[in-house]
């Protein structure tokens, strides 16, 4: 049985690692722009490889959420307490936003700057609404598979439940990153968002994905894992 400060830690640094390698890979794809970048489908499986591995190494610590959309999907079914949840999402964002003030130490100027750190943006001309809904969709979906592979026991084997969050995260940016920036991830598009001091459209990273969470847990465990009375 793990403490409470082990739990913080790990999803500390698991939310470290996210943004870290997920803005690092929007960073580095800008400063190599001149040889083409390392695309989209590089920044996709730089977050998408981020998450499968940290769920596989620190899962067993406090569940691995590293995002505040999945950790409402355990508060909405009760899975975790109210006092929990918020320090689930201290974690997180503490974890979001170090990695964001490292990067912003390390990575040249010029490049950060260029990308506001890698923070998720609208394409122009892209309502916030189509946003939400688009984030809401993705972090639905993720939240659905996490559900499906680390939560219910007669899901997929717990052990490679990484390798599917992980995927699902990679095809939610492939798919999303266009039109939103793909943030699926109140903690992701924080961090960065405070390193830079770039708001733009802030509340659809947080409206969108906390949605989408809280739907996909409440579904989940409604659907499958209420045991009959």
């Amino acid at each position: 049985m793990y403490t409470t400060f082990q739990k913080f830690a790990a999803e500390f640094l698991g939310t470290f690692a996210l943004v870290f390698f997920g803005a690092g890979a929007v960073c580095a794809d800008r400063y190599l722009q001149s040889s083409g970048g390392i695309g989209l489908l590089g920044i996709a499986l730089a977050s998408g490889l981020a998450m499968a591995i940290m769920v596989s190494a620190l899962g067993h610590i406090s569940g691995g959420h590293f995002n505040p959309a999945i950790s409402i999907g355990f508060w909405v079914t009760k899975r975790i307490g109210t006092v929990e949840v918020f320090l689930y999402w201290a974690a997180q964002i503490l974890g979001g936003v170090a990695a964001a003030f490292l990067l912003k130490a390390i990575i040249p100027e010029e490049t950060w700057r260029a990308v506001a750190l890698g923070t998720p943006e609208l394409v122009r001309d892209f309502s916030r609404l189509s946003a939400m809904v688009l984030e809401a969709v993705a972090s639905f979906f993720l939240v659905l598979v996490f559900f499906a592979t680390a939560v219910d026991e007669r899901g997929t084997f717990r052990a490679i439940a990484g390798f599917g969050i992980g995927l699902t995260l990679t095809l939610g940016i492939l798919v999303i990153a266009p039109f939103t920036g793909a943030a699926m991830n109140p903690a992701r598009a924080f961090g960065p968002a405070l390193a830079s001091t770039h708001w733009t459209n802030w509340g659809v990273y947080w409206i969108g994905p906390l949605a989408g969470g809280f739907l996909a847990g409440l579904l989940y465990d409604s659907l499958y894992l209420k045991k009959a009375v």
